[in-house]
């Protein structure tokens, strides 16, 4: 009995240290288990590199009545409610005249685009040529050939179709896009440009303005314009020129109208025209409207060979080669007193919702900005931006009152074409806004004359190139992870795996030393009782 007891404390103390040893190195493995799982799971969920898809790119031809502009876009390939935040990176102006003047040879049309194209190419990152998409928009030159001669202007179209197919870009579309989706675009362009649409948050997130206004477009091309601004929301929509628009995902209700015949160009050349048909012998006439000491001739073709000015011309002496002079005047009043016989004012009859020719117009409202025509016609009188139409009217009187030697010295940049008509096109400004947009004295300096923003150019192509990234699918972030998937699964799994399997070890342990102390006591309690 007494050597029993006393074995019987040495054997418990070595059993005891026998059992700690695993226990200690089963709590320290499901420790450093524990710690590296969590510690990989944070890193793989928090060092991950998000790489996002890189820029994309689009190429939009502005295939205008009087010139072709090539502009190139760019925008990240994730965008802000299904549209692009699209920004301007290169333009480039295609030398000669525009598209419809290749009429009687359209193979001839592309081959100007060659200069320009190649300087795309060079400003597109060579791996996104196939990627980048091509679009063609033909304007009122267009739309006026294919009114005068369908087969011309398809076979004008068709001839650039077959010249892009060769280029490594994804060429999409040639089309002839109508005077309201002109008028549309440039107001989109002018909005977004102006920052109305979207604007950069404190987090650097693109987000809608809250309570901006949008702003007017007025646009004035070589042979159509165009006016559009946002209208009440109590305006009907029983009418053609309102139109509902949806960008950034807000909806916009736009009352939009073009006039055709009505461009720069277009206009005075029906100018030109009723000049002429105040005679009936004569070969020289007089234009109030150039200036002093200038002479010019021009065919009969080119009077009135346009369909615009079909009508006017003269049915019995008319022939295309004939030669006809003109000799200005300079007589700034005269000339806006014929220049407003362009516009039939009497068609609106009084009414207040009508501009000229009977077309139904909202009232003007809120800040307008004009663009292309109004911009270069006002630039050449040094005005630009905000003005009162008593500046404008001081600065028509001013130039129109030179002679052409005068002029010579006067324009910084001088380009005969542009000079003689600039008197013209200030006056045929003034009739358009004032006499038939009705803008007044007091809402004139409402009006912004300029010809872009930041570095992007104001034209409807801009406008046109956010609508179509409505159609161009968004490419998600790829996620580049520290540890491949399939490794860090395997690796949580082999470390989840030890942790369970020291834990159910030490669970076995634990329920042992319970059995064991128990059978111990049973012992104890025995030896007591002998």
């Amino acid at each position: 009995m007494f050597t029993v007891l006393t074995r019987q404390p040495c054997e418990q103390a070595g059993l005891k240290v026998l059992s700690r040893t695993p226990a200690i190195i089963a709590l320290v493995v499901l420790f450093l288990s524990i710690v590296v799982f969590m510690a990989i799971t944070l890193i793989q969920t928090h060092q991950k590199e998000v790489l996002f898809p890189g820029p994309k790119y689009g190429i939009v031809l502005d295939a205008g009545s009087s010139r072709t502009t090539i502009y190139v876009y760019q925008w990240p390939a994730e965008k802000a409610n299904n549209t692009g935040v699209v920004s301007q990176t290169f333009k480039c102006n295609v030398k000669g005249s525009g598209i419809s003047k290749y009429a009687e040879n359209p193979q001839d049309a592309p081959k100007a685009f060659e200069d320009c194209m190649q300087k795309v190419k060079g400003h597109i990152p060579v791996h996104l040529h196939g990627s980048t998409c091509v679009y063609l928009g033909a304007t009122a030159g267009m739309r006026l050939l294919r009114l005068q001669n369908e087969t011309a202007a398809n076979e004008v179209l068709e001839s650039i179709e077959n010249y892009f197919e060769s280029q490594p870009f994804d060429f999409r579309d040639a089309q002839i896009i109508s005077g309201q989706e002109e008028g549309i675009y440039g107001w989109i362009t002018a909005n977004y440009l102006m920052g109305n649409f979207l604007e950069k948050s404190l987090w650097h997130m693109w987000v809608h303005p809250t309570g901006k206004e949008t702003t007017g477009a007025l646009d004035l091309g070589g042979a159509s314009t165009q006016i559009s601004f946002a209208a009440e929301e109590k305006v009907g929509l029983n009418t053609s020129d309102i139109m509902k628009v949806t960008l950034y995902g807000y909806e916009y209700t736009l009352y939009t109208h073009s006039f055709q015949c009505y461009g720069r160009n277009e206009a005075e050349k029906r100018f030109l025209a009723t000049l002429v048909q105040d005679y009936t012998t004569e070969t020289t006439f007089t234009n109030p409207c150039y200036p002093q000491n200038y002479i010019t001739t021009f065919t009969e073709a080119q009077v009135f060979g346009s369909l615009c000015t079909e009508d006017l011309r003269p049915s019995e002496r008319y022939n295309p080669n004939n030669i006809i002079t003109f000799e200005g005047t300079g007589d700034p009043s005269l000339c806006r007193e014929k220049v407003a016989f362009l516009f039939n004012f009497s068609a609106c009859r009084d009414h207040e919702a009508c501009s000229f020719d009977g077309v139904y117009q909202p009232r003007v409202k809120g800040s307008f900005v004009a663009f292309a025509g109004f911009y270069y016609t006002a630039n050449a009188f040094n005005l630009s931006g905000s003005f009162s139409l008593h500046t404008f009217n001081l600065s028509t009187w001013n130039f129109c009152s030179k002679n052409w030697t005068q002029l010579l010295l006067l324009l910084p940049r001088f380009d005969e074409q542009y000079a003689r008509s600039y008197c013209f096109s200030a006056h045929y400004i003034y009739h358009l806004l004032v006499s038939g947009y009705k803008f007044t004295e007091e809402s004139w300096p409402q009006i912004h004359f300029k010809k872009e923003v930041g570095n992007s150019s104001i034209a409807w192509s801009l406008g046109y190139m956010l609508s179509l990234t409505n159609q161009i699918p968004a490419e998600s972030p790829l996620i580049h992870l520290p540890i491949e998937p399939p490794a860090f699964v395997g690796t949580l799994a082999s470390f989840a795996a030890v942790a369970l399997l020291c834990l159910t070890y030490l669970v076995y342990l634990c329920v042992s030393s319970r059995s064991q102390r128990r059978s111990q006591h049973a012992l104890d309690n025995m030896v007591d009782s002998e």
